[in-house]
C-alpha cells in the first residue's frame, strides 16, 4: 500500500520533471495479519483515513481503513499509525534498484543537498523559494528515487480491528474521544458497504492484548447503500452519515437500548452511558459518584450494581401466549448485547424441574427468539429466556405458553361470530375459566378480523398460492404486527440537495 506526500511550492524542475511534482515521496503502509504458516494476509487497498488530534499537535494518530483488492476472500481491517513512525520512514533511506534482477535495496550513496523531498523556503532552504531553485542533481535524484525503502507499520505491528469471512466491507471511519469513569476511550464508528454503521470500542486487557467489542450496529438507510462519508459533531452529539442516496444523522449514544436495569447498562460497556440510579443514561463526570455505575474496562455488574441487582428479575416480562395445535408459534427474546449468551428453559405444568431447550426437530433457536413448529399439547408450560454475560445471569423473558386444541378455538370463534377453523387432529383440551376469558379478550381485538380473514383465505386456497388480495392482506397484517427492532436507526434519510 502506498501513501503520497506532496509539499508546497512544488513547481517542478528546469530540465526534468518539468511541470511535475519534484518533492513527491511515497512509502508503503503495512496492514496485515500473520498466519499460522508464517505467511501474512495483507489488506492492501486503502479505503479511508481519519486523523485523530492529540495533545502533541505535531503527532496525531492516523486511523486507516483497508480492504482486500483481490477476489480470493472478502475482508477489512483498521490499522493505527503513529505520525512519529511515518516521519521516521521519510527521514530514512531511499529505495534503489540494484543488481542484474533490479532488486530493491536501501540506497547507500551520497544524497544531494537539499535533501530530496524538502520543502523550499523552509528552515534548511531559506534562499530557495521554489523547486525551480533546486540544483538539477536533486531533481534527477527525485526522478529515480521517489520511494522510501522502509515501510510504515501499525502500532503494535497488528491491526486494531479485523473482519474476514463476512458479507460486507468497511468503507469509512470516524473516531470520537470519550471520557468515562475509568479512563478515556476511543470509540470507532465504521461505515460499511451495506449501509450500516458499527460502533466499536477496543479495550486493553491485562495480558497486554486487546479486546474488541461491537457496542451496536445501526441500519442507517432504508435501502442498503455504501456509506461514503461520516462526520462527528461533538457539540450536537451526532454522527452525520452520507451516501449517494443522501445525508442523515444518528446519535452518538442511545443508552436507553441497553435495558432498564443496572446490570444491562454495566454489561453494555459503552463509555457514553452509565447507570444513574434510575436508568441507563448519558454519562456525566458531574454526577454523584454514589449513584453512578459504570465499568467500561471489565463490565462487572456484580461489583458495580451492588444494591440494584435484586431488582433485575423484577422487570422480567411475564406474559401468557397462546398457540393452536399443529400451527407454528414464536417466543420472542432478543439479547440487548451482542456478547451475551441466551438459553431457553421449559418448566411443564405440575413439575418443579426446568429443562434446557435446544435446537432440534421442531424447535429452532434464533437470535430473535424461539421458533416452535407444529405445536403439540406437550409444548405447554412456562418458558424462560436467560442471558449470561461475564458470569452474570438474569431472566429476560418469562412467559406461559398455552397450546389450544382446534375444537376449543372453534368454539370461541363461533361465539364471536367468526368463521370456524378447519378440523385439526388434536386431543381434547379445555381451558380454565381464567384462560378462557383471556382467550376471548385476545380474539376480540380489532385486528383479529383481519387475521381470521387471512387464515380463512389461506386455507381455502390450499397449495395454489396467495392471490393479489390475499398478499395485500398479509402485507397489512405484517405492518400491524411488525415488532420493534431496537437495534435499527429510526432517522429518515434526507435527500441530497441538487
Amino acid at each position: 500500500m502506498t501513501t503520497v506526500f506532496s509539499l508546497q511550492n512544488d513547481d517542478g524542475g528546469h530540465c526534468c520533471l518539468v511541470n511535475k511534482w519534484s518533492t513527491f515521496l511515497k512509502a508503503r503502509l503495512i496492514c496485515s495479519v500473520p498466519g499460522a504458516d508464517g505467511i501474512e494476509t495483507h489488506f492492501d487497498e486503502l479505503r479511508d483515513v481519519y486523523i485523530q488530534p492529540t495533545q502533541d499537535t505535531k503527532n496525531p494518530v492516523i486511523y486507516g481503513v483497508f480492504s482486500v483488492s483481490g477476489a480470493v476472500f472478502k475482508g477489512s481491517a483498521v490499522c493505527v499509525y503513529s505520525m512519529a513512525d511515518i516521519r521516521m520512514v521519510f527521514n530514512g533511506p531511499f529505495a534503489h534498484k540494484e543488481g542484474p534482477n533490479y532488486q530493491w535495496v536501501a540506497y547507500t550513496g551520497k544524497i544531494p543537498y537539499p535533501r530530496p523531498g524538502t520543502c523550499p523556503g523552509g528552515t534548511f532552504t531559506p534562499n530557495m523559494k521554489s523547486t525551480k531553485d533546486y540544483p538539477d542533481e536533486v531533481i534527477n535524484f527525485m526522478r529515480n528515487h521517489p520511494t522510501m525503502y522502509n515501510a510504515v507499520y501499525p502500532v503494535h505491528k497488528r491491526p486494531l480491528v479485523v473482519r474476514t469471512n463476512v458479507d460486507y466491507e468497511f468503507t469509512t471511519i470516524a473516531v470520537d474521544q470519550v471520557t468515562a469513569a475509568d479512563g478515556s476511550y476511543e470509540v470507532l464508528f465504521l461505515g460499511t458497504d451495506r449501509g450500516t454503521v458499527q460502533k466499536v470500542i477496543v479495550l486493553p486487557r491485562d495480558d497486554l492484548q486487546t479486546e474488541e467489542l461491537v457496542l451496536e450496529e445501526v441500519e442507517v438507510f432504508k435501502v442498503p447503500t455504501p456509506i461514503t462519508t461520516m462526520k462527528i459533531s461533538s457539540k450536537r452529539q451526532q454522527l452525520y452519515v452520507g451516501s449517494v442516496l443522501g445525508v442523515t444523522h444518528l446519535a452518538l449514544h442511545r443508552c436507553d437500548v441497553y435495558g432498564e436495569v443496572c446490570a444491562d447498562c454495566c454489561l453494555a460497556r459503552d463509555p457514553y452511558c452509565a447507570w444513574d440510579g434510575k436508568s441507563c443514561s448519558r454519562y456525566s463526570s458531574s454526577q454523584k459518584r454514589r449513584s453512578r455505575r459504570q465499568d467500561v474496562k471489565y463490565g462487572n455488574p456484580i461489583r458495580q450494581c451492588r444494591g440494584y441487582n435484586s431488582n433485575t428479575n423484577k422487570n422480567t416480562l411475564e406474559t401468557v401466549q397462546y398457540g393452536v395445535e399443529g400451527s407454528t408459534t414464536f417466543l420472542e427474546c432478543q439479547a440487548r448485547s451482542p456478547h451475551v449468551s441466551l438459553k431457553w428453559h421449559l418448566q411443564k405444568e405440575n413439575s418443579d424441574r426446568r429443562k434446557e431447550i435446544r435446537s432440534e426437530g421442531r424447535i429452532l433457536k434464533t437470535e430473535q427468539g424461539l421458533l416452535i413448529r407444529s405445536l403439540q399439547s406437550s409444548d405447554s408450560g412456562i418458558y424462560q429466556c436467560t442471558s449470561t454475560e461475564k458470569n452474570f445471569k438474569h431472566t429476560l423473558v418469562k412467559l406461559q405458553l398455552v397450546v389450544l386444541s382446534s375444537r376449543t378455538v372453534n368454539n370461541v370463534l363461533v361465539e364471536t361470530g367468526s368463521p370456524a377453523l378447519p378440523p385439526l387432529q388434536s386431543s381434547a383440551w379445555t381451558p380454565s375459566a381464567g384462560q378462557y376469558k383471556d382467550l376471548l379478550t385476545i380474539l376480540s381485538q380489532p385486528e383479529m378480523g383481519l387475521i381470521n380473514q387471512y387464515c380463512q383465505d389461506y386455507w381455502q386456497l390450499g397449495d395454489s398460492g396467495l392471490g393479489d388480495n390475499k398478499a395485500k392482506s398479509l402485507k397489512e397484517l405484517k405492518e400491524q404486527k411488525k415488532p420493534r427492532n431496537r437495534r435499527h436507526h429510526d432517522e429518515q434519510t434526507t435527500p441530497a440537495e441538487t
